[in-house]
């Protein structure tokens, strides 16, 4: 019995030596590029945003002014004497879970910033803080625990972040409105590349589509061949892009690692997030596929 031999099957439409091929590849290379990075600015900004709240929003803090005296030791204990009736008063007041007041050390850190190192922080009034834990389910009103702790402690002031953090947030939230403006017109570009492509390419084929028409051959055909290529296109395009993207991004993460103890440090990528900006290719293989089988199906129904 002969041995058969495959043989792969021809392809009746010369797509792959279409010159407007390069082009959309570059387009849609250069399309998932700016998407891998507006992507992954998005994702971060998420991140962020989750940070915040998870660490600032169950927290409070309370500053006690440092007395004025020219006696710096007589000056440091009666300050020390307010932080410790505002201490004994917060610990009694519902919801609160945690009442930490700051060391020395600590307060000479998160001061020596601002001040620079030339400072010899020792010779200054020191302010006291008091870091504040809230529980989750917590029902405060924080007016009220704030003129009450006035009472308690003169020298004391209570900050719930809440002001701050609003405009944080709604900083961030523009940002990402931005971004994904971004997106959307990256996206749609992409789209309307793809469409004039595919309807260019339709033009230039023209006779051979219609005698594959004579020969029996359905729309459904030929946008499938149509679709076959312009998914390869969408894939090999989209991970070039991405590959060219991770330079960019890994460079833009150092710059905000350099920001130590900044609210920008707190965007980071997750696992899930990077699996999300990974599979952009199988996105643009997506949108390139369905875009292409649907333009041919409806120039097509024009044309012939």
């Amino acid at each position: 019995m002969p041995r058969r031999v495959y043989t792969p099957r021809k392809q009746e439409l010369p797509l792959k030596g279409d010159n407007t091929s390069i082009f959309l590849q570059v387009m849609i290379s250069i399309a998932v590029f700016i998407f891998a990075i507006t992507l992954s600015g998005v994702l971060s900004i998420n991140s962020m945003l989750y940070n915040w709240n998870r660490s600032i929003l169950g927290s409070l803090t309370v500053q006690i002014m440092p007395v004025n005296s020219a006696n710096k030791e007589k000056a440091a204990a009666e300050t020390l004497a307010y932080q410790e009736k505002a201490v004994e008063f917060l610990k009694t007041v519902d919801g609160i879970v945690k009442v930490t007041p700051l060391q020395d050390e600590q307060l000479k850190k998160l001061i020596q910033p601002w001040l620079g190192d030339g400072v010899n922080i020792d010779n200054l009034p020191m302010p006291r803080i008091i870091d504040i834990k809230l529980a989750p389910d917590a029902d405060i009103d924080f007016a009220q625990v704030a003129q009450d702790l006035a009472q308690a402690s003169p020298q004391a002031s209570l900050d719930n972040h809440k002001l701050w953090l609003n405009k944080l947030i709604q900083f961030a939230d523009g940002l990402k409105l931005i971004a994904m403006t971004i997106l959307i017109l990256v996206t749609g570009i992409t789209s309307g590349a793809i469409f004039y492509t595919t309807q260019m390419s339709l033009g230039l084929h023209r006779n051979i589509i219609e005698i594959l028409h004579i020969m029996g051959a359905k729309d459904t055909y030929v946008a499938q061949q149509y679709a076959k290529r312009m998914a390869f296109l969408g894939l090999s395009g989209g991970i070039i892009g991405l590959f060219f993207s991770f330079p960019v991004i890994f460079f833009i993460g150092s710059l905000a690692r350099q920001i130590e103890g900044g609210i920008i440090s707190e965007a980071n990528l997750s696992f899930g997030d990077w699996l999300v900006v990974c599979s952009l290719p199988l996105f643009s293989l997506t949108i390139s596929m369905i875009t292409a089988y649907y333009t041919v199906k409806k120039t097509l129904q024009k044309m012939l």
